[in-house]
């Protein structure tokens, strides 16, 4: 897996932790660097930990699926992406509240992170190298999440949606490209 594809698969997954930091900024009265601090490292490590965990699962399964693997991903990359187009454009509407106390950041870190879980599967299928690739999306997240942080405190929800169908095409594009490159069609591409 090259850089440029890690790189737009970690944005990509970043932005659900982005929306919901964008959220968190908007709640603040008062930006605090520390807050939007430790928002980064729980939506940024638990980026890292559930591709860690999806991946050890899928190499446990991989001799069982090697011949379909291409397709789980571009199942698994585009229902999840699907998921972020649909749940940016639904109306319902999220309550903003700043609190980062341990139990609502872990449910909000274990729920902005669920499709990265899937993508480590992904990620044993494609035998990449887990511990490089977790460590770039888990940074990537955390500053995009503390960046969010930021955005929300100063423009509020002007970029949530757009943030979140944004990720969402990215993965179902980057689901699209595996499956592609597996069946040979676009084996041209530089990245």
């Amino acid at each position: 897996m090259s850089l440029l594809t890690l790189f737009i698969t970690a944005v990509g997954l970043s932005m659900d932790a982005f929306a919901v930091s964008i959220c968190k900024g908007l709640a603040m009265k008062k930006l605090s660097v520390k807050k939007a601090l430790i928002i980064g490292l729980w939506f940024g490590g638990f980026q890292a930990l559930m591709p860690t965990i999806g991946y050890l699962l899928g190499t446990r399964f991989e001799k069982y699926v090697t011949s379909i693997d291409h397709w789980i991903a571009f199942v698994l990359l585009a229902l999840i992406g699907a998921n972020m187009i649909k749940e940016a454009l639904s109306d319902d509407e999220e309550e903003a509240n700043d609190s980062i106390d341990v139990k609502t950041m872990f449910l909000l870190a274990v729920a902005t992170s669920i499709d990265a879980l899937a993508v480590g599967v992904t990620y044993a299928f494609l035998q990449v190298q887990i511990i490089p690739a977790v460590t770039f999306i888990g940074i990537t997240t955390f500053l995009l999440s503390a960046v969010g942080v930021k955005i929300g405190n100063v423009f509020g929800l002007k970029y949530k949606s757009k943030a979140e169908i944004a990720g969402g095409v990215i993965l179902i594009l980057m689901g699209t490209k595996i499956l592609l490159e597996h069946l040979g069609l676009l084996n041209w591409l530089p990245f």
